[in-house]
């Protein structure tokens, strides 16, 4: 059942929010990579996370996955606290990151199966979950070749297949389809809204892609120089800024920046490139 639905039948009051960000900051040194941000993520919902690089977008993703220990604030993922629980937070994800989180010298099945171990999922089920999620993402015909064969969007989907493994409450993606082109990036997500879909699976991604976010996510919020600048709808923030504008249009007119995302082709090394650069730049 949605949240939509779940409100509407006067469910939703006991149930906790997705993600919910209290007032946090985080500096690196003397910088604020992160200001006073406030933020609330609904459970079922895809909410896309967009801004400039530097805006401090991965810098919150790896705050929520416990990645980087909290500074100031307070940050709660389905109602248990990063800070005092952290890995009781790491059993509700799923995550893909930025840079490369794939073996080139193991199968595709191989890659899934050590994520399987280390997400604990339980020795008895680990073969047929592997073999799900290869399924769900169509490489069960290349599960046995090596990953340093594939092409970017088998890369990706292998990824997801990673995150998938141990069926997660809360799937997050950071720049996910940098770098794909728009076939492989629509298989991607493909995927993405199959989980979510079967399992009441909620999102959290980032992307430079407005038409990913416009078309994919129920909200967005807007991050610039570490600030929140506008959350809302996809409709509403365009609505805002006039008939007939764009997401990018809003993305500009709260940012100030150019997307200059890039969509090109490539196997394994180019993934790799693109995901270095990147994380270099926020």
């Amino acid at each position: 059942m949605s949240r939509r639905e779940r409100a509407s039948r006067g469910l939703e009051t006991t149930v906790a929010e997705a993600i919910s960000l209290d007032h946090v900051t985080f500096r690196f040194g003397t910088h604020v990579a992160v200001d006073d941000l406030t933020l609330t993520v609904h459970p079922g919902e895809c909410f896309g996370l967009l801004g400039p690089n530097g805006a401090g977008k991965t810098t919150t993703i790896r705050i929520i996955n416990t990645l980087l220990n909290m500074q100031e604030g307070a940050v709660t993922v389905f109602g248990i606290d990063v800070r005092t629980r952290s890995m009781a937070v790491r059993r509700q994800l799923g995550y893909v990151p930025q840079q490369l989180s794939i073996e080139g010298a193991l199968t595709a099945r191989e890659n899934v199966s050590w994520f399987a171990r280390l997400y604990d999922v339980p020795r008895s089920e680990r073969r047929a979950r592997v073999d799900e999620v290869l399924e769900m993402v169509d490489l069960s015909d290349a599960a046995d070749r090596l990953a340093s064969g594939f092409s970017g969007g088998m890369v990706r989907r292998l990824e997801l297949a990673q995150a998938l493994v141990n069926r997660p409450a809360l799937l997050v993606l950071d720049e996910p389809t940098v770098g794909l082109d728009p076939v492989a990036r629509d298989s991607v997500w493909q995927r993405v809204a199959q989980m979510q879909a079967e399992y009441g699976m909620t999102v959290l991604l980032t992307t430079h892609y407005m038409e990913e976010a416009d078309e994919l996510c129920d909200r967005v919020a807007l991050m610039h120089n570490g600030r929140l600048a506008e959350v809302g709808t996809p409709a509403q923030l365009k609505a805002a800024q006039g008939e007939g504008a764009s997401l990018e249009d809003v993305f500009r007119a709260h940012t100030g920046a150019d997307l200059g995302a890039e969509s090109g082709k490539g196997g394994l090394r180019s993934v790799r490139t693109t995901r270095r650069t990147a994380r270099r730049m926020g």
